[in-house]
């Protein structure tokens, strides 16, 4: 017998597995790899709710095939019975068992939704690092008021510290997101939200827009600096040397700009920015109506918070 010959739709097939394979081991950040107290509770939280949710579904997939194999036209032995319409075991198993997951669930994400409530703070000896993040079209802003300095694209934080955010946006909603250190939390403007996170390794981590906000979302990210407390004042210091200061008239000339860019840093910060920034995206023409005025099919659809 000669050997069938593959077709080169299954060599594709076989490519694409191997493709998503290599990436996938290749992985190394992430949800399920948390380098921070919040992602490693929200990562226990969600292997708590899979193992009942696999407990539910790996039996209805097995039984689901096994009464295909056993019911088959072939199988004599298969009792039809053309009468059947009540077996109180079944029907005690088919609502009592879903039941109970969905109560088990409820009471895990209940449970869960409060103690990573994005707005308590984490417990801690040390005092937490206040940083004001204000989202743009299409980069970040971060400004250290304590520190005197800021910052785009590019967030620096000292290792086993507690960091506080307090977020806003420049022009529509947007979604701050750091998958290594968990939460996930919308930036809107007019408003503030919060979050807190910590780093609890040093390293380079990814920070991202979750939330689609025109042509420049693609480059909407930024690098998260996690070092020692030396490390950390190093930055501030080198972020310091910088000539340019970052006032309101600044301010109002880079978030008028609808474009991406790379790192920037500003010394003198203004203290007063963040509640300027609020006030200043009240009063833009598309921040009522939640179309972004380079990208008119932008909306803001809905609005709330995620950790």
């Amino acid at each position: 017998m000669m050997p069938r010959s593959t077709s080169p739709s299954s060599w594709l097939q076989l490519s694409t597995v191997t493709a998503c394979c290599t990436f996938l081991s290749a992985c190394s950040e992430g949800v399920l790899l948390p380098k921070g107290p919040v992602g490693a509770q929200e990562k226990q939280l969600l292997l708590e709710a899979l193992v009942p949710m696999l407990m539910v579904i790996t039996p209805i997939i097995l039984l689901t095939l096994w009464f295909a194999w056993w019911f088959r036209a072939s199988n004599a032995r298969a009792t039809y019975r053309p009468r059947w319409e009540y077996s109180g075991a079944v029907e005690f198993s088919i609502w009592m068992i879903p039941l109970l997951v969905i109560l088990f669930l409820g009471s895990l994400a209940w449970i869960g939704a409060h103690q990573l409530d994005p707005y308590q703070p984490l417990q801690s000896k040390r005092k937490p690092l206040v940083i004001e993040v204000v989202a743009m079209d299409w980069r970040w802003l971060f400004i250290y008021p304590e520190q005197g300095v800021a910052s785009v694209n590019e967030l620096a934080i000292p290792v086993d510290t507690p960091v506080s955010f307090r977020l806003t946006s420049a022009t529509v909603m947007n979604s701050f997101f750091i998958p290594s250190l968990g939460g996930q939390i919308y930036a809107m403007p007019g408003m503030q939200t919060q979050l807190q996170l910590q780093a609890s390794e040093p390293g380079n981590y990814r920070g991202l827009s979750a939330q689609y906000s025109g042509a420049g979302f693609s480059d909407m990210h930024f690098q998260v600096l996690a070092t020692d407390e030396a490390g950390f004042q190093a930055w501030v210091e080198r972020a310091r040397s910088a000539a340019t200061p970052l006032d309101a008239t600044v301010y109002d000339r880079l978030a008028a700009k609808h474009e991406s860019s790379g790192v920037a840093y500003y010394a003198p910060a203004s203290g007063a920015l963040f509640d300027h920034a609020i006030d200043h995206a009240t009063k833009r023409p598309e921040s009522t109506s939640g179309v972004s005025a380079s990208n008119p099919g932008t909306t803001l659809s809905s609005a709330g918070s995620e950790h």
